[in-house]
């Protein structure tokens, strides 16, 4: 196997997926004392990269799943996600604070879908970035950049969760990851749309 084309593919993920690590730091954070919240978040992260891997994939072989033009809309995803949550965290605090163990005993924290809808979202973009390298590095080299970025995912999703539990970062997003969380959302959803002239913008 080509090492350079391995290199070539890890270099590629990285420079189109370094934000995900601050979204999946707040996710983490936000399931933090809920069961089963890590493979949520890990599960919903693989399928959001899985549809990427899957819309690029299609586009590159020429059957385009996606137009071009829609893709500026997937920013509506991040907004309503952080719009729900920055209502959820409005409608915590002002109802004060709930039995901490019964909070801690029952399933929370972002659901796989959720987290799967913001990734596949926030990386509408990258799919212009990965359908010509596709094409033109064939199906073998195509195999090789998506067996790359699969393992990848998994790295990312361990910097997520190593970030979130080191003891400063993660009370600084036990403190201020309820408003965080809603915002970058909402500023991912944003910026999809302005830099893809959604509506109009």
């Amino acid at each position: 196997m080509d090492l350079g084309i391995i290199g070539q593919a890890a270099g590629l993920f990285a420079v189109t997926n370094i934000d995900d690590i601050l979204i999946l730091a707040l996710f983490f954070a936000q399931g933090t004392g809920h069961p089963g919240s890590t493979r949520r978040i890990v599960l919903g992260q693989y399928l959001g990269f899985a549809a990427i891997l899957a819309v690029a994939v299609a586009a590159a072989f020429g059957a385009t799943f996606l137009p071009e033009s829609a893709i500026p809309y997937l920013g509506l995803l991040p907004l309503a996600l952080g719009l729900k949550a920055a209502w959820q965290g409005w409608k915590d605090h002002r109802d004060g604070a709930v039995d901490e163990e019964a909070e801690q005993s029952k399933e929370g924290g972002p659901g796989p879908l959720e987290v799967a809808a913001v990734t596949f979202a926030n990386g509408g973009d990258n799919i212009g970035v990965y359908v010509p390298v596709f094409a033109t590095a064939g199906v073998g080299g195509m195999t090789v950049y998506a067996a790359v970025f699969l393992v990848l995912v998994a790295v990312w999703c361990f910097a997520g969760r190593f970030f979130a539990t080191r003891p400063v970062v993660a009370k600084a997003l036990a403190r201020w990851g309820h408003i965080l969380l809603p915002l970058v959302l909402i500023a991912i959803g944003l910026l999809i749309h302005i830099e893809g002239g959604a509506f109009g913008l």
